[in-house]
């Protein structure tokens, strides 16, 4: 077994060391500080001024590719534009997991995160620590200079926040050739996650390879060192579609993550060879679903999808949400746009197409996190949901407090999600 540290809050933690699937548990007591971390601070991104000065203003500028995952050989020809089954829609141009076991994940005791085991979880959307991000966190000192203390309180009092990580923390690698933009930070970099209070990720997008396997590989080491847990990439396959397994006040949560974004074949995870889970053929996603389901009892996924800077999802969002639901899906959550996309609901479960940037520094101002409760004593997967919307600009991303900002940010998600409204506290009302 691998002991894990996992920066909490709360008293003790459970290591699951098969995700929902297991019924072996370590208890480990949390040490009394962050994680300590080697190294000194240097300059912004990796010290290589070409690499890490570009931010994504006008898109990633790759190419979305039909990548069918059903085993390690795929056929595919680049730039040919994708028909996804059942859509009609032509694909637009646009634009990991440890290496190790499975299904890693957690337990929290019910200590002081929520009230008679009440459940909160917290998500992001994309997160780049870009060089407007860093200039940031070293003018003020902390991590104060790219969160405001409105989102830091709320990230401090959820039960589990992840976001979507849009890049590789690694000091090796080759770049991804032919590729307008591609990222990688010193793993040293990692200490503002954990100052950030990030305590999962996804790694299944069109960014964990920028550097290839290597850097990909290093990234999940990195995590783990930092106690920070993640899905969607790894070692092969099975590590990359391998869930974050989470135990909050007796009940087991399943989240995997996944992406429809990959510039080429080589980057989806096969039998004998690292990559991240796509899911341009849903099967192999589909069937993690519906086993997650059989042991957990909530399933979230959080897939990479959609066109940049649309704030509208494709027909093939649509449908493959209303597939993932169908397989046993209790919430399902999008990143790619950078921009926010709106809310549906399909057979009563959510599926909220696209959180944008949360950090990340670029022209793209309007963020938001989801909060994600879950009752105490809930039954049939309820969830409760309430938006949180911010803005953010020059590496800092702050809470909106103004009633009158408030009330024209629900307005406008109204515009874009599908029956549904929202409170004034930006509680997601379905139809």
């Amino acid at each position: 077994m691998t002991k894990k540290k996992i920066g909490f809050l709360a008293g003790m933690v459970m290591l699951v060391l098969a995700g929902c699937k297991t019924g072996g548990y370590e208890r480990i007591a949390l040490p009394g500080e962050e994680p300590a971390l080697a190294g000194t601070r240097e300059p912004a991104g990796t010290g290589d001024d070409r690499e890490n000065r570009r931010n994504l203003e006008d898109g990633d500028g790759t190419e979305e590719t039909g990548i069918p995952q059903t085993g390690d050989e795929v056929e595919i020809h680049i730039g040919e534009p994708e028909r996804d089954p059942g859509s009609g829609d032509g694909a637009e141009p646009e634009d990991g997991r440890s290496g190790g076991e499975a299904g890693v994940g957690l337990e929290t005791g019910s200590g002081e995160s929520g009230k008679d085991g009440e459940i909160t979880l917290l998500f992001g959307g994309d997160v780049y620590l870009s060089d407007h991000v860093l200039r940031a966190w070293e003018t003020a000192g902390g991590i104060q200079g790219v969160l405001d203390g409105g989102y830091r309180e709320e990230i401090a009092g959820a039960d589990f926040f992840l976001v979507n990580q849009e890049f590789p923390f690694s000091s090796r690698g080759v770049q991804a050739p032919d590729k307008q933009f591609t990222f990688r930070l010193p793993p040293e970099r990692v200490e503002l996650f954990s100052q950030m209070g990030i305590r999962g990720v996804t790694l299944a997008n069109n960014h964990a390879l920028d550097f290839g396997q290597d850097a990909l590989l290093d990234s999940c080491t990195v995590l783990d060192g930092a106690g920070i847990l993640h899905t969607g990439a790894g070692e092969n396959l099975e590590a990359a579609s391998g869930e974050i397994g989470l135990e909050i006040s007796g009940r087991r949560i399943g989240i995997i993550g996944a992406t429809r974004v990959i510039p080429v074949s080589t980057w989806a995870a096969g039998k004998n060879h690292p990559g991240m889970l796509a899911t341009y053929d849903p099967a192999v996603l589909l069937e993690r679903i519906r086993q997650l389901k059989e042991t957990c009892d909530y399933v979230i996924v959080y897939v990479h999808w959609g066109v940049e800077r649309d704030e509208m999802p494709q027909e093939y969002q649509q449908a493959l949400a209303r597939q993932y639901v169908d397989a046993g899906a209790d919430l399902v959550i999008g990143a790619h746009p950078h921009v926010l996309q709106g809310i549906q609901y399909y057979e009563g479960k959510p599926v909220v197409y696209s959180l944008g940037n949360f950090v990340f520094g670029s022209s793209i101002p309007r963020t938001m996190l989801l909060k994600v409760t879950i009752p105490a004593g809930a039954q049939d997967g309820e969830l409760k949901l309430q938006v949180i919307p911010g803005t953010s600009s020059a590496g800092y991303t702050r809470m909106h407090q103004d009633p009158a900002v408030l009330e024209e940010f629900y307005q406008y998600l109204e515009g874009i999600s599908f029956g549904v409204s929202y409170g004034e506290d930006g509680t997601v009302v379905q139809p």
